[in-house]
């Protein structure tokens, strides 16, 4: 990272606001890029990394769906905090609707990105999936509950992800940890074991 870059330094932000996590990790032209990011849901501060899965509700007509955080960056002119993530759906949440082939925890990603601002996108988080039925529930999992079913095994091969992606993700999972909450945004990973797509959806 180039060393103007590194010289940036977090700003206390109120409760209810956004702030990045970890130091930037690229640059490009107006652009600073970074790792992850902090926000507020139901009352406690969350941690959301690049490559977390995640429940999302975009608008309140609109079904719960998986975000895949995929970017996070900041335009230094303007100062705003911006982030792409892409979306999955069930079936049956889709303008074709559920068919007979689908599988029971299938989901389908949606054609293009959703790019919005970081603040917008912490909006849409959710942790109530009453209404989401199938696949594995996004749940902190303590470090006896890893050992059960397989999910040790599914957080180690998240873990292995970000190293494979080129990036030093040490100091966020280090923040993670420090929340007590290692799994928040990855465990959700493991619905998209069936995934087919993608669908083209409109966002206004």
């Amino acid at each position: 990272v180039h060393g103007g870059v590194q010289s940036i330094q977090s700003v206390e932000m109120e409760p209810n606001s956004v702030q990045w996590v970890g130091s930037p990790c690229g640059l490009h032209g107006p652009y600073i890029f970074y790792k992850a990011f902090q926000l507020h849901l139901d009352g406690r501060a969350r941690i959301l990394s690049l490559g977390d899965f995640f429940f999302v509700r975009c608008r309140a007509e609109d079904p719960i769906c998986i975000a895949e955080l995929q970017l996070l960056w900041e335009e230094r002119t303007s100062r705003q905090l911006l982030s792409s993530s892409k979306l999955y759906f069930l079936p049956e949440d889709t303008p074709q609707g559920r068919r007979s082939d689908h599988g029971e925890d299938e989901v389908i990603a949606a054609s293009e990105k959703v790019t919005v601002k970081l603040e917008d996108l912490a909006q849409w988080a959710r942790t109530d999936i009453s209404k989401w039925k199938r696949g594995l529930r996004d749940e902190a999992f303590t470090p006896l509950e890893l050992r059960k079913d397989g999910q040790r095994e599914a957080l180690s091969r998240f873990r292995q992800s970000t190293h494979n992606s080129g990036l030093n993700f040490k100091d966020i999972l280090k923040e993670k940890a420090d929340l007590g909450e290692c799994s928040f945004g990855s465990c959700v990973r493991w619905l998209l074991r069936l995934l087919r797509g993608p669908i083209f959806l409109g966002f206004s």
